[in-house]
């Protein structure tokens, strides 16, 4: 795998999975803008109709107050990134962009083309010895005047449900970048649609919780874990599971 120079290297030289991303575009690009403008649509329905979603908190004073930030959530759906996409106003979704396992979502045209130009998805490798998907997103978040990104600090979904410990990539670029941490926590999430099977009908509740500064993954995962407990006790296994 090339060492990209996210600063200086040719936008045509490269790969096609990293072409649509701000930072080497410069430009508004009109047909992602059309296709995210009908996606949107389409989650604003099925939201409403099909899955019965309550957003618990207000994004439009976060989008005031903060031009930067890392969302994380909990992770247990397939769901779950366009769940949050679904509870942010459209207006501020230009500067919505989700981290997304380049392995799942960079598969095959189709799945490349919705991740472009859809979910304004960030290509993360997770085979990824060099640490490029880690220069990438720090770029990203060094060099725009508003981005928020979309990031699930488990590193995978949640096979049970419960919330595992985070792994430090979400401090690393917070810290890196000087980007605070908005907390979200899913309500329902791992019902809509377990492993291997497709959306189910039922409810989802996002709650927007406080924004977290800059710090190690210890002190983020342990603040997460404080606020989220205060909504559903049972969301991580009891402590002797863990050991």
């Amino acid at each position: 795998m090339k060492n990209w120079n996210y600063e200086n290297e040719q936008w045509v030289n490269l790969p096609g999975h990293l072409k649509h991303l701000p930072l080497f575009t410069r430009q508004f690009d009109f047909t992602s803008w059309i296709f995210r403008l009908l996606w949107a649509v389409f989650l604003k329905i099925t939201f409403k109709v099909y899955i019965k979603m309550r957003v618990v908190g207000d994004f439009k004073k976060l989008y005031k107050e903060n031009h930067r930030l890392l969302i994380i959530s909990n992770h247990a759906s397939h769901l779950d990134a366009v769940s949050i996409a679904a509870a942010i106003p459209f207006k501020f979704w230009l500067d919505l962009y989700i981290a997304a396992a380049k392995d799942y979502w960079f598969t095959n045209p189709v799945f490349t083309f919705f991740s472009k130009h859809c979910l304004g998805a960030i290509p993360i490798d997770r085979k990824d010895n060099k640490g490029e998907a880690v220069k990438l997103c720090v770029s990203i978040l060094t060099n725009l005047d508003r981005v928020w990104m979309i990031l699930f600090p488990e590193g995978k979904r949640s096979q049970d449900g419960y919330i595992s410990r985070f792994k430090r990539g979400v401090s690393i670029f917070s810290e890196k970048t000087n980007t605070p941490i908005l907390f979200l926590y899913l309500e329902g999430n791992d019902s809509l649609m377990p492993k291997g099977s497709w959306p189910r009908p039922g409810k989802l509740i996002i709650h927007v919780g406080p924004v977290q500064p800059p710090a190690p993954i210890d002190e983020v995962d342990k603040n997460y874990r404080a606020w989220v407990e205060t909504i559903n006790p049972n969301a991580y296994r009891p402590l002797v599971d863990e050991k």
